[in-house]
């Protein structure tokens, strides 16, 4: 059902697009029947009129945006309208190659093939029309350096390149728009993660065969495992572990922690490891800027995905900390790692999940007892490891064992003296020599670059304008580790954020679905805004934030009741939505199965699996086509409305999935505002703008939701001449306010749908469910108090 403003609302066409200003070429009217009254202006003209004619608010295709802008902390188009992207990471998939095999691993990794991955060519049409009927058309597309160059230094997989080309170029048929992430977990596939080829670790001397006998690195979820209780949530631990330590350490700082380490370059020059790694990959990265840097559907690119420092200010090599390195299962600190890799036999100690604490030490076991070393006789430290070679620790033959030798290497800069910052000292730097690669290729010198830090973490305070590359769009991720780690999400949710920087631990305790998104509200704030008191105004876009399918104990695929992940779900989009950025979802995989997850590590993020869904023969691919909702899980908490493009500055938006109600503010800019004292804040955005060139806000209104249902809309000015026009087919409510130029002036809309949704859970907290045994306690105390204060009372007079 549509619905339409009392008086004379615009027609279908008129909501398309509606302009202000002097030139000619903006006051074009965009009702139909106008433009045959027009045919006599030039063809340009026409067909721009008809383009613009067939937009929706979730199309992000520069016919329609001409190109999207930053200013400030938003995005705009080229009107001034603020763009609220919403999207999704496409895809874990793309994590392993096609023709993985798990038998054979780690052998095939000169002939691997990533072709087809996120998906194949011939299926793009179908993912990404169900894309955009979900209104996510903002895309995070992961690239791997393995995808890319996993023959050999320097030699370049044109036929993937030819693929992703391929791919991206179809973006704009979608109105979708995406930025290019070079992925990475754990440094690699061969290292228990995803990203790096496998001569990356051999170059610096490691067995690829021998990394897992020795504890160098955990290899199972790779292979397919992690789905089991004792396997469960390993894989993050191999940040700690020798292999994918080391190689970031040598990537990072290799210069300052291995400067014996000298490799041959590509062009036969010897150079240190750091040079070399850096080097490789900023090459690698060129040739991937130069593959799709050109297309109208790639917006920018990502250095790296959740970057690690590796060994980098390691306070002590006898422990990690505890508040920041998960502990589980066989945890060897970084000298007992070395000892293993070198293939001394070493007792370690073993962490299982606990309360109130996540894990507790339980017990120990002696690793390698078969002696395996995982440095390669003919690599470049000739078989030794490559810490024992500078000196970090050695073997004392007198006593039959393994002595540190310089406890602080890691801590403080082995030749200064001075204290390691990881930011400062490294991340930086190269921060500033990719950004100027990626500019260095001349058709995307423009483009905006999206930088994260480590995962979870506050924008750090050194992140100081010289350090900070031009075009900076800051991309930070956000999960709630509580529920990772456990995989379990019920009523009591805990604020880790809080926690692990000192908060009062009853304050960091939440009941209810009310409180999880308080909970989620309040951390996801923190995050961003911590992001405006560093940066200034820089655009927020959250990389990666998602829930995983198979919690409790994976008990809604025996079921087919996925309430806590849509409860989980919810409670973290609100929390976004309160927080006014844009995000990208982890993740939408077509590969995801309910026994092999999206068969990377266990893991299970996909609330989309192709083999729930319809087969293509039977889709019918149009935005209204609910045949592309099979598959999906947890759908009406994803697929929510959310204002698109924003003639003004967005104030406050909510949205109830359970009534199907939406509010949401707005206001004109105020160009003579002054700056603020006042501290950046989610809530209280600046009020300076570029000059609005057009009247009309487009709010994603999902068809998923209005589907034989009126929509009615209140809250508008109508008297004052706005007007607005629900085109249920292009799931757009369209909104023209009259007023875009009295600085400040707040507009207003509510929109309700009726019959409204069936309920998919309550919005409880702790005094919804306890409230009268709270109260009564809270009665008795004071009843027991106030007789023992009477006794005593009596007793002293």
């Amino acid at each position: 059902m549509t619905s339409t403003g009392s008086g004379s609302s615009p027609s279908s066409s008129e909501a398309s697009f509606i302009l202000v200003g002097e030139d000619k070429t903006r006051e074009r009217s965009r009702s139909t029947q106008q433009i045959q009254q027009s045919q006599e202006k030039s063809q340009q003209s026409k067909q721009s009129s008809e383009q613009v004619q067939d937009s929706y608010a979730h199309d992000w295709s520069s016919k329609v945006t001409g190109g999207l802008k930053m200013s400030g902390r938003h995005f705009v188009d080229k009107y001034g309208r603020v763009c609220g992207l919403r999207g999704v990471n496409v895809s874990g998939s793309s994590k392993s190659p096609a023709n993985h095999s798990n038998e054979i691993f780690p052998s095939e990794s000169k002939t691997v093939n990533f072709v087809g991955r996120p998906f194949p060519l011939e299926e793009a049409h179908e993912h990404f029309s169900r894309l955009r009927r979900w209104g996510l058309t903002f895309i995070r597309f992961l690239v791997t350096w393995e995808a890319v160059e996993h023959e050999a230094p320097g030699v370049y997989d044109t036929d993937y390149l030819d693929y992703i080309r391929s791919l991206l170029s179809l973006l704009p048929q979608y109105g979708m728009l995406a930025f290019v992430c070079l992925h990475q977990d754990v440094w690699s596939r061969y290292s228990g993660g995803s990203g790096a080829p496998a001569w990356t670790l051999e170059s610096v001397g490691f067995d690829l065969h021998e990394l897992e006998a020795t504890g160098s690195a955990w290899l199972i979820g790779v292979k397919g495992g992690g789905h089991v209780e004792e396997e469960r949530g390993i894989w993050p631990c191999g940040y700690q572990k020798l292999a994918a330590a080391t190689m970031a350490t040598c990537f990072w700082g290799g210069e300052t922690f291995a400067p014996k380490l000298m490799i041959k370059d590509t062009d036969g020059t010897p150079v240190n490891v750091q040079h070399f790694l850096q080097n490789a990959f900023l090459n690698m990265f060129e040739r991937v800027v130069k593959a799709v840097g050109d297309l109208d559907g790639v917006l920018g690119f990502e250095m790296m995905n959740e970057p690690h420092p590796g060994y980098s200010n390691l306070q002590s090599l006898h422990s990690f900390d505890y508040n920041t390195d998960l502990h589980l299962s066989y945890v060897p600190t970084a000298f007992q790692s070395f000892q293993l890799g070198a293939g001394y036999p070493t007792e370690v100690a073993v962490w299982t999940r606990s309360f109130p604490l996540p894990t507790r030490k339980t017990g120990s076991a002696i690793l390698n007892q078969e002696k395996k070393s995982c440095w390669k006789p003919d690599g470049p430290t000739g078989g030794k490891c490559l810490w024992e070679m500078h000196g970090v620790w050695g073997w004392d033959r007198n006593k039959n064992e393994a002595i540190v030798l310089r406890e602080s290497y890691f801590k403080k800069h082995p030749m200064t003296g001075k204290e390691i910052n990881w930011y400062n000292d490294f991340y930086f730097p190269f921060l500033k020599k990719w950004a100027e690669r990626v500019r260095s290729v001349s058709v995307v010198s423009d483009k905006p670059v999206f930088v994260e830090v480590i995962p979870n973490e506050f924008c750090p305070p050194s992140f100081t304008p010289e350090n900070r590359p031009p075009n900076m769009v800051y991309a930070p991720h956000w999960y709630d580790l509580k529920a990772l780690f456990d995989k379990g999400f019920g009523e009591f949710s805990v604020n880790v954020q809080g926690l692990s920087r000192g908060m009062f631990p009853l304050k960091a305790f939440y009941w209810g679905q009310r409180g999880a998104r308080d909970n989620y509200a309040l951390q996801m704030k923190n995050i961003v805004e911590s992001g405006y008191r560093v940066l200034g105004e820089k655009p927020v876009i959250i990389g990666e934030c998602g829930v995983p399918m198979d919690m409790n104990k994976r008990e809604a695929f025996r079921t087919e009741d996925f309430t806590w992940q849509a409860r989980m779900m919810d409670a973290m989009i609100t929390a976004l939505e309160r927080a006014m950025v844009g995000f990208t979802l982890w993740n939408y995989n077509p590969y995801n199965s309910d026994t092999h997850g999206d068969d990377w590590n266990g893991e299970n993020f996909s609330w989309f699996s192709r083999k729930r869904a319809l087969p293509p023969s039977l889709l019918d691919f149009d935005q209204t086509s609910v045949t592309l909702d099979n598959g999906g899980r947890i759908l009406p908490t994803v697929v929510r409305p959310y204002p698109a493009k924003t003639a003004g500055i967005p104030l406050k938006w909510e949205y109830e999935v359970n009534t199907g109600q939406l509010s949401f503010e707005w206001c004109n800019p105020n160009g003579s505002e002054t700056p603020s004292n006042e501290e950046p804040s989610v809530s209280n955005p600046p009020r300076s703008h570029p000059t609005l060139q057009c009247l009309e806000t487009e709010i994603f209104l999902p068809h998923m939701l209005t589907q034989g249902r009126d929509v009615t809309v209140s809250g508008l000015d109508t008297r004052g001449g706005d007007k607005y026009r629900h085109d249920e087919a292009r799931q757009t409510l369209f909104i023209v306010t009259k007023d875009i130029t009295t600085p400040g002036k707040v507009h207003r809309v509510q929109v309700a749908v009726s019959p409204v949704p069936r309920p998919m859970f309550r919005v409880n907290d702790i005094w919804d469910d306890y409230g009268n045994e709270i109260a009564a306690a809270v009665l008795a105390f004071i009843v027991v108090l106030s007789g023992v204060l009477y006794l005593l009372l009596r007793q002293a007079f």
